[in-house]
């Protein structure tokens, strides 16, 4: 390793300095001076009725535009801009206070945007992310979304901000939002003399549509003026949708006028090469120092304008950044996301039954079955399994989504998993306006046996009325052998989601022998129930305060036979404040009947019988115009005859518009009358943007509970819109007091990726 060791850093070295070299950052620039508005006979590009429909025009371009944000092209002299935006937040319905200014484009090959967003006191804009997919929504910014089938549901989402972040995101469905979704886009942005300005260019072979020609689209667009806590819309959108509202397609004005090119080959090729030391003590036998290299590629290939055919071999997933630490202090299993980028496209057509987004309280989103969850595809117990080889097929034709996919695993003796075959078939209907009814068919085969394989079936529905009201159902059911009874799960949900008024009811039934292997299953047998009240009246007279919230709500939970199992009554309060900032409150009451014992902590063991207790709770989400951000958060009550007390951070310090550091701190105190406990979650991540497509990120965490610390130092170079340059290091020890930290695994990754487009 020493010898080899070495010539790897040596070879390092360089590459890292030469990419920082070329990926520089531009220096900081003046304020630009933009040309004048287009003059009064230019044609009109926008049209809004009566009742406050709006349809938009694209205009086509004799030749490109310099994408360089500062709007210098003669065009822009002599096409109207698309402005009177209107405010969602904080006064629905009326005009911007800032004017915002739009126009649309297109030759034939990219669809471009360009966006002038005056400001009365540029001096406050923030503007401090530049990281690829970083969190721009603390920052003034807009967000376009384009509805390419103009079926009123379902769309893509380009966001940027005053430094030309680029963050992009899939919607489906109006509910559920994919934000690890990336495709080849570019853009530029620039602070002005009266705020700052932004063009954007997405390239038709980035989009799915329906056939070349002569289309209908859907677009809106979302404005953030961060220092007012100010959100507007080209076309509007009802304050009770808060945040969620540039989801909202079917409030999205009309785009025509476009004329887009036939569709080619439509073929993507992506190959990848890796190199990498590793180090593994809890392997058998210990890996100590290995070399090794390796490569495969991806592809991509567009049936048709809708459907998209995917193919992986000797998928690797090392340049993925490791999970966030998780204090468990329940029974049950954790929820940790997916982050592979094979398995984010076309992701929410998998959906099945109510989103994790869709649902009002925690509780309701983590109980919920997942009948198909792609982390259980390639890891076990926390362990890599190695993918051989893979397809799917995902997009759209005519009412119908479609999915479709197929993974084979090899064999893994660290992890424990044999070689096994996943296959997913998810269809859905839209129907009504705003509605979809759709199936579901999952299976899994371990190795060469079909009498160890799990499937599971099933149908739902998701049905929109009028602005707030929504109705969601499944029935699933699973087949595994030597299981029999209780094999269906099920579910009910009521909801309504206005803006001074909410309700949500449901009913969630999970039969004991119920088993999605494909899936996740938070809690197994049980039935819940779950009623929740709303009540947000906005203040008229206020200066500081924007809107209150007071809810209530129960959670009963029973076992298949209807003995109680868990019971939560909570009463809250939240006050969202002008600045951008909430402070949010809970009083809980619980009730659990444990018959098993369970081991809350190592050596601390709760044992069966019932348990009464509460809980107060407050967080203080901070605003974005202070120099630190995120979320305080402080609660102390009983717990399983003791008490619990807790104190966390998790936010972002900013250094400089390039340099940020995200401080996260959880910390328990547990006094329980069989033993007392504390534990301790401590991180950070470091981050320095050398660009909008360059950045060193590095993670650091101490997890108490399974008394580990670990790191993963990340670089990634986007050296051309969908090519990267990945360099990851990676550790973890084990801490065991009084002992010095000893090592488990670490890892030195190199890996580089090409995308080439025909």
């Amino acid at each position: 390793m020493r010898r080899l060791g070495r010539r790897t850093v040596a070879f390092l070295v360089p590459l890292c300095l030469s990419a920082l070299v070329v990926a520089a950052p531009a220096t900081a620039q003046d304020p630009v001076v933009i040309d004048g508005p287009a003059p009064p006979d230019a044609p009109e590009v926008v049209a809004r009725d009566a009742e406050g429909r709006v349809t938009v025009r694209a205009v086509r371009l004799a030749e490109p535009i310099v994408v360089d944000g500062l709007l210098r092209d003669p065009v822009y002299s002599q096409v109207r801009a698309i402005s009177d935006f209107i405010q969602q937040e904080p006064h629905e319905g009326e005009p911007a206070t800032e004017r915002t200014e739009l126009w649309i484009f297109f030759d034939d090959t990219t669809l471009y945007l360009a966006v002038r967003c005056l400001d009365s006191q540029p001096d406050r804009i923030i503007a401090n992310e530049m990281r690829r997919d970083g969190n721009l929504f603390q920052n003034d910014n807009i967000q376009v979304v384009i509805d390419t089938f103009y079926d009123r549901r379902s769309g893509l989402s380009f966001q940027t901000n005053a430094l030309g972040a680029l963050r992009d995101q899939e919607i489906g469905d109006e509910r559920t939002t994919n934000t690890d979704w990336n495709t080849v886009w570019d853009v530029r942005a620039v602070r002005t003399e009266d705020g700052w300005s932004a063009e954007l260019a997405i390239p038709f072979k980035s989009l799915r549509y329906r056939a070349s020609g002569s289309q209908v689209w859907g677009l809106n667009m979302q404005r953030m003026v961060r220092w007012k806590n100010e959100r507007s819309f080209l076309s509007g959108v009802p304050a009770s949708y808060g945040g969620r509202g540039i989801n909202k397609l079917s409030s999205a004005a009309t785009l025509v006028g476009l004329d887009v090119p036939p569709s080619g080959r439509n073929l993507e090729i992506k190959p990848y090469a890796i190199s990498a030391v590793t180090t593994n003590r809890q392997a058998t036998p210990i890996i100590s120092n290995d070399v090794s290299g390796d490569a495969g590629v991806d592809v991509k290939y567009g049936l048709t304008r809708g459907l998209t055919a995917d193919f992986t071999y000797n998928t690797d997933f090392a340049q993925v950044e490791e999970d966030e630490q998780q204090v468990n202090l329940t029974r049950f299993n954790l929820f940790f996301p997916e982050k592979r980028d094979f398995f984010l496209e076309g992701q929410g057509i998998f959906q099945f039954g109510p989103s994790r987004e869709s649902t009002f309280s925690g509780a309701a989103t983590t109980l919920v079955p997942v009948v198909f969850f792609s982390r259980r595809v390639g890891l076990s117990d926390g362990h890599k399994v190695p993918i051989l080889a893979g397809g799917r097929v995902t997009g759209r034709t005519g009412p119908y989504a479609i999915g479709a996919l197929n993974i084979q695993t090899q064999e893994s003796d660290l992890a424990g998993a044999a070689a096994t075959n996943f296959s997913v078939v998810r269809i859905r209907r839209d129907i009504l306006r705003r509605s979809a009814i759709g199936v579901i068919g999952t299976h899994r085969s371990p190795g060469a046996s079909t009498s160890d394989a799990n499937q599971v079936v099933g149908v739902d529905a998701a049905l929109a009325f009028y602005e707030n009201v929504t109705l969601n159902s499944y029935y699933a059911r699973s087949r595994t052998p030597g299981r029999r009874g209780g094999e269906a799960s099920y579910l009910g949900q009521f909801a309504y989601a206005g803006d001074r008024y909410g309700m949500n009811l449901e009913h969630l039934t999970v039969g004991e022998g119920f088993n999605p292997e494909v899936g996740f299953l938070r809690r197994e047998a049980f039935r819940r129930s779950y009623g929740q009240g709303r009540f947000s009246p906005r203040p008229r007279s206020s200066r500081s305060i924007r809107k209150y919230s007071i809810e209530g709500s129960i959670d009963y939970i029973t076992d298949p036979d209807g003995r109680l199992e868990s019971r939560e009554t909570q009463a809250s309060s939240r006050i969202e404040f002008n600045n951008g900032g909430f402070w949010w409150s809970d009083y809980t009451r619980n009730y659990e009947l444990i018959e098993k014992p369970f081991e809350i902590a190592t050596g601390v063991v709760i044992a069966p019988g019932e348990y009464r207790f509460h809980g107060f709770q407050s967080t203080y989400y901070v605003p974005p115009q202070w120099p630190f951000t995120g979320r305080i958060n402080g609660s102390s009550g009983s717990f399983y005859g003791g008490t619990r007390s807790e104190i966390g951070y998790d936010g972002r310090v900013e250094v400089t518009s390039q340099l940020a550091v995200e401080p996260r701190v959880s910390i328990n105190w547990v006094d329980l009358p069989v033993g007392r406990f504390t534990t301790r979650l401590l991180g950070s991540r470091v981050t320095y943007a050398v660009s909008t497509r360059a950045a060193l990120s590095a993670l650091v965490q101490y997890n108490s509970s399974n008394s580990t610390l670990s790191s993963n130092v990340r670089f990634r170079w986007e050296y051309r819109p969908g090519s990267d340059l990945f360099v990851v290091y990676s550790d973890g020890h084990e801490i065991v007091r009084p002992r010095p930290a000893m090592l488990q695994s670490r890892a030195l990754v190199v890996k580089m990726t090409r995308l080439f487009r025909f």
